[in-house]
């Protein structure tokens, strides 16, 4: 659907800050060659505690953070060959969740029924994904797309970033093109015009037009020269949960949001730019250029962003009630996305929790019932007999 670029005083999501998320997604956890065989982290996905570990074979398990026996943190166990052990007991789970091995109990005894739950994980694009929702609906086809990968010619620059925060200030700084003033002294984009708005059931897209110059643009491709303006067109994709933000040509950044809590959100992005130089040339360089470019350029850029951000949650903290004005209709068209997502999520849960509350009801009663005809003609024989 077509919306309208005109900036206008607009009513702000109330409840955008309070949203949870919507658990039938992939979000991503971690960076996959940072987790060697052996390693066991914890992980958040949303408040749910999770043990990450990669297995003696390079396998990639996540297993809610908690031992069906006491409730201790797995994450402060190890891992043993292809077992998960717990700190406490020493009880080992395989790669299905399930006790195995419990180093006091009599071999002659069959084990307890103890299993831990299993998340579905996925590792792609050097990134470590995890399905916190229903494991029957964990598509690997719905992480998102980086095509990127795939092609010559890209210089790519992998960026992690931590805010304290909830995840809905952070989707609003990205697709919020006209604080381009905060990196004003970085020799950010200027000028910024909203020229293009759609909006769908899950997703949002929105073109800009901005202008750059300076020698941290030219480094980067964005202007021709230092001491000229250059005006480009920004593309960005919002597809509930993550992003992808494209420069014409010249770059391509996927952003990867990871939401924690309510007042923390990590996010994993992957920054493609086109360098003028030779690919031997880039390959070469690559082990210096990444850090440069990340530590020098973009993360000056991010560390602004966060700071912004969080003064936004603080305040928001401070005061719940707080009234705001919005005039970006890209920022409303993503709240609307955001809020419809969880609560089709939170719909479709309650939903399946009546589905089962009613089974669980109905086969309660079973016992209690004469549920065949066989079973009529039983009960009327023992009647007739007594």
């Amino acid at each position: 659907m077509e919306l309208s670029t005109s900036l206008q005083s607009q009513r702000f999501q109330d409840q955008i800050r309070e949203v949870g998320i919507h658990e039938e997604c992939w979000y991503p956890v971690g960076w996959a060659n940072q987790l060697k065989p052996g390693d066991l982290v914890p992980v958040t996905v949303w408040q749910q505690a999770i043990a990450l570990y990669r297995d003696a074979s390079g396998q990639l398990h996540a297993v809610e953070d908690a031992c069906p026996h006491k409730g201790v943190a797995l994450h402060k166990g190890e891992v043993k060959d292809e077992r998960l052990v717990c700190p406490y007991h020493g009880w080992e789970f395989d790669a299905s969740g399930q006790c195995k091995h419990i180093p006091y109990w009599p071999p002659e005894k069959k084990l307890p029924c103890a299993q831990v739950r299993r998340y579905p994980i996925q590792e792609r694009y050097n990134l470590i994904w995890i399905f916190p929702g229903n494991p029957t609906q964990a598509n690997p086809d719905r992480i998102p797309d980086i095509p990127e990968c795939r092609e010559p010619g890209w210089f790519v620059v992998p960026i992690t970033a931590r805010f304290q925060a909830h995840f809905s200030f952070c989707n609003d700084n990205t697709m919020d093109v006209f604080h381009g003033f905060l990196h004003r002294n970085l020799q950010g984009w200027f000028d910024p015009v909203l020229i293009a708005l759609q909006e769908a059931d899950d997703c949002v897209r929105a073109q800009y037009q901005v202008s750059y110059g300076g020698l941290a643009s030219k480094l980067l491709g964005l202007s021709d020269r230092a001491d000229r303006v250059t005006t480009r067109t920004i593309s960005i994709e919002y597809r509930y949960p993550h992003y992808h933000t494209t420069m014409e040509d010249v770059s391509s950044l996927h952003l990867m949001r990871l939401p924690v809590g309510p007042t923390e959100t990590r996010s994993y992005s992957l920054l493609f730019v086109k360098i003028p130089l030779p690919v031997w040339v880039l390959k070469g360089i690559q082990p210096l250029l990444v850090p440069f470019v990340r530590k020098f350029l973009f993360m000056r850029f991010l560390m602004q962003d966060v700071e912004m951000v969080e003064s936004e949650q603080r305040t928001y903290l401070a005061n719940p009630r707080r009234r705001y004005v919005e005039v970006n209709p890209a920022i409303i068209a993503l709240q609307r996305v955001i809020v419809r997502q969880y609560e089709q999520f939170m719909q479709k849960s309650r939903q399946l929790g009546d589905r089962n509350s009613a089974e669980v009801e109905t086969s309660a009663s079973l016992p209690r019932a004469i549920k065949s005809s066989e079973d009529r003609t039983v009960l009327t024989q023992a009647n007739s007999t007594g």
